[in-house]
């Protein structure tokens, strides 16, 4: 793990297109990466740190806080953390273009 990274948990990458929703505002997003306890979202304007949202997979709905929000190149990359009675895994919902990082050895 790098010493920059601050996450505890494995990460998987992937590309899918979710439903954002927090504070009133519903957009399409791109997930770019998913853990048991978080997200990281792709959306063209910043959300407010700590806001509540709420991340739809296909049928799935998934709770949680903004823990970050990054302008990088070409949007927003917004970090999802689940509320506690909230977690993702493999057998709730696979979304597309999903990669476990650990088996590339960068994790």
């Amino acid at each position: 793990m790098r010493s920059s990274e601050r996450r505890f948990e494995k990460r998987f990458i992937c590309a899918d297109l979710v439903r954002v929703e927090w504070d009133g505002f519903a957009v399409d997003a791109v997930l770019e990466d998913i853990s048991p306890m978080g997200a990281c979202v792709q959306v063209e304007e910043s959300i407010r740190l700590g806001m509540p949202i709420e991340l739809t997979i296909g049928e799935n709905r998934f709770s949680g806080v903004v823990s970050y929000s990054v302008y990088r190149d070409y949007g927003y990359f917004v970090g999802v953390r689940f509320a506690d009675d909230t977690e993702w895994s493999v057998e709730t919902v696979i979304p597309q273009h999903l990669t476990d990082l650990s088996l590339c050895g960068h994790e």
